[in-house]
């Protein structure tokens, strides 16, 4: 048994409203540079829909992930190490900027400086890759609320695995939202694609990140990520992808997308795991069993034989505490309603997801039932045949099983704690029947509903020991100048330092407040005008014959 740490994340779905808030702070944070303008780390899809890039989810046309030879082992879908090298300088299967988007901007200019005319000024869409004219026709969440939408519906690859009947009545179902980041699985398909070993998982928190000076910008890894989160800077020739915000997470704040999401559905907190059963893990022949495979590789952390073993591996006494308290153990292993993205590409992902419930209820509710009696929201989770074959196509591999376990779950917890609100009686029939306690039920409502900070992220600090350089902000991916970014040469090189972004910023700020010609001619911004320079004429009274103003 080699136990080892790793970094994890669950959303809840049921508590996410679609507000981007996460993808946007992200964008600032970490992709809001020139070479990654079509990036987003973390993006939020409409469900059903096709997602970022167009289509990602088929793997017969993007051969990402691993598949299961039929001697039991596995192997990258995309090719070995032979193919990838017979490909190296030509790597067919990458999906083109269309299937992301062609990122754009607008000419505000034009809204604020237009003449005087009978016509409203219009602000064009300008393509920040070639700064010409263009016609939007995708982006990054082109299904945003188009849920049921035969425009998009029919492309969306879990829905081709499903009959006709279910296709046909789609429009009746329900949709939601389902945000994305790295997955940072235990068994990267990316990390093995990558020609020159830049794709590398660190071997304390499990994080996998690009080594910027060993990158040769190949792009394989591109290929071998089947949920397409490794992306291409074509600015400085490297791959980039999220980073878990580890600089953050090494002082123990939580990820910028967590910190700032909205509906508070993030959990982070440490796993341990058996790296020696990863790979029998990944291998079971039937896809359905993947699941379970999965868990049964994860390690209770108050066995006294695991934290033994932990401690012989050098994990420091806080890591172990923080696993202990981790709310992913919880809601993975004990619990059991988080569930991992597309187990079937046999990465062994370590971002999960507990499956929406709400939509369910709205069902009951509008029927003219009660919502919230356990027993009809029991009977709509048997009856919902569209939402539980599609849900268990995103995290089950086609196992309903375990989605209605895990929904069933969720519904007993909103029946059992209605009572307990409304009439202070705990009806422990309600928790026998999803094989739980009432006081688990409880324990898991406060997670769930009314967690603290302190309880959704427990971050455990990194040590000196392991890291000796820790900045809070600082980063490789912070500026060009950073290690191995290089410039804007055809192959992400330059001669000289660039100037650190926030130095930049602060200049280019700095010149246009004291700039005698304002950034927008004709106009002056106030509220950044430090006075100095010269206003434009008729901004204040002309001087007196005394001098004063």
């Amino acid at each position: 048994m080699k136990v080892m740490a790793q970094m994890s994340m669950v959303m809840n779905l049921d508590k996410c409203i679609g507000c981007h808030t996460c993808s946007v702070t992200c964008k600032q944070a970490w992709t809001n540079r020139t070479g990654v303008e079509y990036v987003w780390f973390n993006n939020v899809e409409t469900r059903p829909g096709i997602g970022y890039p167009r289509g990602y989810e088929d793997q017969e046309k993007w051969k990402g992930g691993w598949e299961r030879t039929k001697r039991g082992r596995l192997k990258l879908k995309g090719g070995g190490r032979f193919s990838k090298i017979a490909h190296i300088f030509s790597n067919p299967k990458l999906p083109e900027i269309q299937d992301y988007y062609e990122p754009w901007t607008y000419e505000y200019d034009m809204l604020l400086n237009a003449p005087a005319s009978a016509d409203t000024p219009v602000a064009k869409p300008k393509s920040l890759l070639t700064g010409e004219d263009m016609s939007i026709s995708w982006s990054a969440n082109w299904d945003d609320n188009l849920g049921g939408s035969q425009e998009t519906a029919a492309d969306d690859p879990i829905l081709q695995h499903m009959s006709e009947h279910v296709a046909m009545e789609f429009e009746q179902t329900f949709m939601f939202y389902l945000p994305r980041i790295c997955e940072h699985c235990l068994n990267p398909s990316c990390v093995a694609s990558c020609p020159s070993g830049a794709m590398y998982k660190r071997v304390e928190d499990g994080i996998v990140l690009v080594d910027q000076d060993s990158c040769r910008g190949w792009r394989m890894c591109v290929s071998g990520c089947p949920y397409k989160k490794v992306y291409f800077n074509h600015k400085t020739g490297k791959a980039e992808k999220c980073t878990l915000c580890y600089p953050r997470l090494e002082v123990g704040l939580p990820t910028v997308c967590s910190e700032t999401c909205v509906g508070r559905l993030r959990y982070l907190g440490l796993v341990l795991y058996d790296a020696d059963r990863v790979a029998a893990a990944a291998s079971v022949e039937n896809e359905h069993d993947l699941l379970e495979a999965q868990r049964d590789v994860f390690l209770d952390p108050h066995d006294p034989e695991v934290l033994a073993a932990a401690r012989a591996e050098g994990i420091p006494e806080d890591w172990i505490d923080a696993a202990q308290r981790s709310p992913i153990w919880k809601l993975i292993q004990q619990y059991r309603v988080a569930l991992p993205l597309h187990p079937e590409y046999r990465t062994m992902p370590m971002v999960w997801y507990i499956p929406p419930l709400s939509p369910v209820v709205d069902v009951v509710a509008d029927s003219g039932a009660d919502g919230e009696d356990v027993r009809n929201l029991f009977a709509a989770i048997d009856k919902l045949r569209i939402p539980m074959d599609y849900l268990a196509g995103l995290f089950t591999a086609g196992d309903v099983d375990p989605v209605a376990r895990a929904l069933k779950r969720l519904a007993a917890m909103r029946s059992y704690m209605r009572d307990v609100n409304l009439s202070d009686e705990r009806n422990e029939h309600i928790a026998t029947a999803v094989e739980m306690t009432g006081a688990e039920i409880e324990e898991m409502y406060r997670l769930l509903a009314i967690a603290k900070y302190e309880d959704r992220y427990v971050i455990p600090t990194a040590h000196v020991e392991q890291a000796a350089e820790l900045e809070e902000i600082a980063c490789s991916l912070d500026y060009d100048g950073g290690p191995g970014m290089g410039g804007a040469g055809p192959f992400g090189s330059s001669s000289g330092q660039p100037v650190p972004v926030a130095v930049e910023n602060f200049h280019v700020l700095k010149n246009r407040q004291t700039a005698d010609r304002p950034s927008t001619p004709g106009r002056v911004n106030l509220l950044n005008w430090d006075g100095n320079g010269t206003p434009p004429d008729g901004l204040f009274p002309p001087k007196s014959s005394g001098g004063s103003e």
